[in-house]
């Protein structure tokens, strides 16, 4: 399902702030050289994760799910001087070009980059967040929740990408579900009843989860 028409998603890219020289090679290298290259979060996804960053400024922000890197460089501009961006992937085959994309965007210093299982590494991490971008496995976007909520700051924010699921989230009466597709129903559910935060979707792109904790 296209949740909105194609002339309407062009006028909206066309009436965003453009992309820099590495948002633009990072793209242009995914779709070339990489599976599955949708997994990008492109123009318009990425500017929104940029000035929820920059409203934000951030001291420290944890990415579950990083492919090559595009969303990292767009959350890590709105950091603080002296914040900090913890990036996990569990795709070791993709690290090399990421990182080279990392050095190319002069954030590198900032960011952290982890490969990995996040269901093994989070709990190991130190400290709290400001802001957490979920961007991975559907199955466990429920665990991920319940991992960082407690260390989630007051006031911060979660952002889960991917919770319209092509529109597949409408299910018809007596539809076979599909377990992704159960795993993101069961996650909007578990966000829209905590009473730890207050919620929103936006309908960009593959739909987007703000969660802001109270």
């Amino acid at each position: 399902m296209d949740l909105i028409s194609p002339e309407i998603l062009a006028y909206c890219q066309e009436h965003t702030s453009p992309e820099d020289d590495i948002l633009r090679q990072i793209s242009r290298e995914t779709h070339a050289k990489v599976l599955m290259p949708r997994m990008l979060s492109g123009h318009l996804q990425g500017k929104t994760l940029e000035l929820i960053s920059k409203m934000l400024r951030p001291n420290t922000i944890l990415e579950i799910g990083t492919f090559t890197g595009y969303s990292a460089i767009c959350l890590a501009k709105g950091l603080t001087p002296r914040g900090k961006l913890i990036t996990l992937d569990i795709n070791e085959e993709l690290e090399s070009m990421t990182r080279g994309f990392f050095e190319k965007s002069g954030l590198s210093p900032k960011i952290d980059y982890r490969i990995g299982n996040a269901i093994d590494i989070i709990p190991n991490l130190e400290g709290t967040f400001d802001l957490v971008f979920i961007d991975a496995d559907k199955i466990n976007y429920s665990n991920y929740f319940n991992l960082v909520i407690d260390r989630l700051n007051p006031g911060g924010m979660i952002l889960a990408d991917n919770v319209l699921w092509s529109g597949k989230v409408l299910v018809q009466e007596g539809e076979k579900v599909h377990k992704d597709t159960q795993a993101i129903l069961d996650f909007n559910r578990l966000i829209q009843e905590d009473p730890r935060v207050e919620n929103i979707i936006f309908p960009i792109r593959d739909g987007i989860m703000m969660a802001r904790k109270l």
